[in-house]
C-alpha cells in the first residue's frame, strides 16, 4: 500500500493512495498525531478507517516522515561505479581505503534538511557553488532492534519512499567529513509518499533521474554493493535501530561530480527521480 502525508483544508492528515494514483482516502487520525510522525503514526498500530475521499490534486503533499526523530543514516558509495567516480572527483576523504569500500560507510543528515515533494532545493551562493544530487532508495524502520542480524533485518523494515541526498561538494571536500555538506537547509528531498515493504522488490527494482529532462542516473538496487539487510546489519551493530529511522541505501553513478566539467545543480534547475513501486519525486532548484 501507499500512503501520503499532506495538508488539506488548513490541517495536516494522513492517508491511503488509491490503486488509480489520483485519489487519497484519508486515515481518521488526529492532525497532532500526523503532524511530525507523518506515515510512521501507523507504525505498530491497528490500520484506522476512512473518513473520504479527496482527490491528490487538492492536497499539498509533506514529505512521507516530515521531521525524523533523529539524523537520518546514509550509506555512501554503494554501488560499484558510482564508488569509482567518486574516488576520483577529489572529494572522497575515505578514497584512501580504496575505491570499494569493505564494509557500509555510514554518515547522516539533519532532520531538518528534510523537504517534500515539489519544494525548491535553495541554493545558497554565499555558502556552496558546487551542489550535486544523489536518488536514492530510503527505508523507513518498523521495529526497534539492536545487534540485528541480516537474516532477520527485513522484518525490521516498515516501508520504503525515495530520498534525494542533495549534497554540496566543496563543503564535503573542506570539512573532510559529510555532515554540513549533506545537511544544508533543503537538503533532503522525501517522497512522494511512502510504501510498505510487500511493494519493493530489493532483488530488482530501478533507480533513475532526470536533470532537466536528461537522464543521470540509471541503476538497480540489484547493484548496491552492501544490500538492504546487510546496511541494517552494519547500522545496528551496538546502535539501536527504532521505529520511524529513515536508512538512505546510497546512490547510482552520474551524479554531477562525476562528469568532466562537473554538472552541478543551479537555479532554474529541476531534479526528477523515479523508482518504480514508488512513484516520482520531483524538485526544482532555487536560489536563496
Amino acid at each position: 500500500m501507499k500512503f501520503v502525508a499532506f495538508d488539506w483544508q488548513d490541517d495536516c492528515h494522513l492517508g491511503r493512495l488509491d490503486a488509480d494514483g489520483e485519489t487519497i482516502h484519508r486515515l481518521d487520525l488526529p492532525s497532532e498525531a500526523t503532524r511530525e510522525a507523518g506515515v510512521t503514526a501507523l507504525i505498530g498500530i491497528e490500520l484506522p478507517g476512512e473518513t473520504g475521499p479527496v482527490p491528490l490534486s487538492a492536497v499539498s503533499l509533506r514529505a512521507p516522515v516530515p521531521r525524523p526523530r533523529r539524523n537520518i543514516f546514509c550509506v555512501g558509495k554503494n554501488y560499484h561505479e558510482h564508488a569509482l567516480e567518486f574516488a576520483n572527483s577529489g572529494f572522497d576523504s575515505s578514497a584512501a581505503k580504496g575505491a570499494v569500500p569493505e564494509a557500509p560507510i555510514v554518515f547522516s543528515k539533519v532532520p531538518e534538511c528534510v523537504v517534500p515533494q515539489g519544494a525548491a532545493i535553495r541554493i545558497d551562493a554565499g555558502v556552496s557553488a558546487s551542489i550535486d544530487y544523489e536518488a536514492e532508495l530510503a527505508v523507513i524502520i518498523g521495529k526497534e532492534g539492536r545487534n540485528i542480524s541480516a537474516g532477520d533485518a527485513l522484518s525490521h523494515v516498515w516501508g520504503y519512499t525515495i530520498v534525494n541526498d542533495v549534497t554540496a561538494r566543496d563543503l564535503q571536500g573542506r570539512h573532510s567529513q559529510w555532515l554540513i555538506g549533506k545537511s544544508q537547509d533543503t537538503f533532503c528531498p522525501m517522497g512522494p509518499w511512502a510504501v510498505t515493504a510487500d511493494e519493493i522488490d530489493l532483488s530488482d527494482t530501478a533507480v533513475r533521474c532526470w536533470v532537466n529532462g536528461a537522464l543521470r542516473q540509471d541503476s538497480n538496487t540489484k547493484l548496491l554493493i552492501f544490500d538492504v539487510p546487510t546496511i541494517i546489519a552494519a547500522i545496528s551493530n551496538g546502535v539501536t535501530l527504532m521505529p520511524g529511522d529513515v536508512i538512505a541505501t546510497g546512490t547510482p553513478a552520474g551524479v554531477g561530480i562525476g562528469f568532466d566539467p562537473p554538472r552541478y545543480l543551479v537555479p532554474g534547475d529541476s531534479v526528477r527521480i523515479e523508482i518504480p513501486g514508488i512513484g516520482v519525486l520531483e524538485n526544482p532548484v532555487e536560489s536563496v
